[in-house]
């Protein structure tokens, strides 16, 4: 993560609006973020099919970050071998990719949005800063992302239990 966060492009929203995501799973997204810190952490949300149509998170699954820093992320590619592999094989698909940022609000960054090379996943951020919080539970922030050809939408997630 480098560089100022892109604001949220102007235009037709590619979709989807809204998803819902696992309360169990966003809380295991938040563990792994706090886990990881001081660097960024990052990992997988596999799905029965993508985000982009209609698919519905199945699982997470944290990743190493080969990076090991606290301004970018880099899924070990081993790691990201062998859940291409396994998804492929059980018919699902990368339904999202997440990372969080340590000290910045979650949203793409210019250098997320250059490395978003999955247009039908979400990409799911997950902010350890402090300055930006869930107003209603004090948790950090997560937020979901599309990011087709260099356009970053946002889309709305809503916690399910």
């Amino acid at each position: 993560m480098v560089g100022a966060a892109a604001p949220e492009s102007p235009g037709s929203h590619p979709g989807p609006a809204t998803v819902g995501l696992p309360a169990p799973l966003v809380q295991a997204l938040i563990e792994h973020a706090r886990a990881e810190y001081p660097n960024e952490a990052c990992g997988l949300i596999v799905g029965d099919r993508p985000a982009a149509d209609g698919g519905r998170a199945l699982r997470w699954e944290p990743t190493a970050n080969r990076a090991a820093s606290p301004y970018r992320y880099e899924i070990d590619p081993d790691e990201l071998l062998r859940l291409t592999i396994a998804t492929e094989e059980a018919g699902e698909v990368f339904w999202g990719i997440v990372h969080s940022h340590t000290h910045t609000p979650p949203r793409p960054s210019p250098t997320d949005i250059g490395l978003a090379f999955y247009p039908d996943a979400l990409y799911v951020l997950v902010s350890l800063s402090g300055d930006d919080v869930d107003r209603t539970s004090t948790a950090p922030s997560v937020r979901a992302w599309r990011i087709v050809d260099g356009a970053v939408h946002e889309v709305k997630l809503r916690v399910t239990t």
